[in-house]
């Protein structure tokens, strides 16, 4: 039996012991609850490398990459990242094993819909804020009912 091709991957990244760098695994928990048969989540946790092979595998339509991003902006604020536009802000990947510029560049080789969702953290020890829980439930929401746009430029995404 061969695999199953869905049109969408959601990468989820980040630490689920590091505060606001939760917020990767907190929306592949929540995405994963939802059985949307649409879609593949993939929990990355600290080393998204590791899935590009089922990326490529799965050929998606669309990849959702999702992690927290220090942009100087309120906790919790989101933004749609332009591909072009990841190397120059700065980015939170001290949790990462590889800077997610070069991942990026990488996965765009095989998947030509890429929207990067950059989520402002707090802090990145103890707990996730409350703040940035609710940009994650936002996210699921407008995910699952696939109101995610295809990135232009830095702009909001509330």
């Amino acid at each position: 039996m061969g695999l199953d091709m869905k049109h969408t991957v959601v990468m989820c990244i980040g630490s689920r012991r590091g505060g606001d760098d939760a917020i990767g695994p907190y929306i592949a928990d929540r995405l994963l609850k939802k059985q949307n048969n649409d879609i593949v989540v993939l929990d990355c946790g600290i080393a998204p490398e590791s899935y590009t092979s089922l990326v490529k595998k799965y050929n998606p339509k669309y990849l959702l990459i999702i992690d927290a991003v220090d942009m100087g902006l309120k906790p919790g604020e989101t933004r749609i990242i332009p591909i072009e536009k990841i190397s120059e802000i700065q980015m939170h990947i001290s949790t990462h094993n590889i800077p997610l510029s070069i991942l990026v560049r990488y996965l765009c080789r095989y998947v030509k819909n890429i929207i990067f969702i950059g989520i402002q953290p707090k802090t990145l020890s103890g707990e996730m804020t409350p703040a940035v829980r609710k940009s994650g439930d936002r996210i699921v929401d407008l995910i699952i009912k696939n109101e995610v746009r295809i990135p232009g430029a830095i702009g909001v995404f509330q």
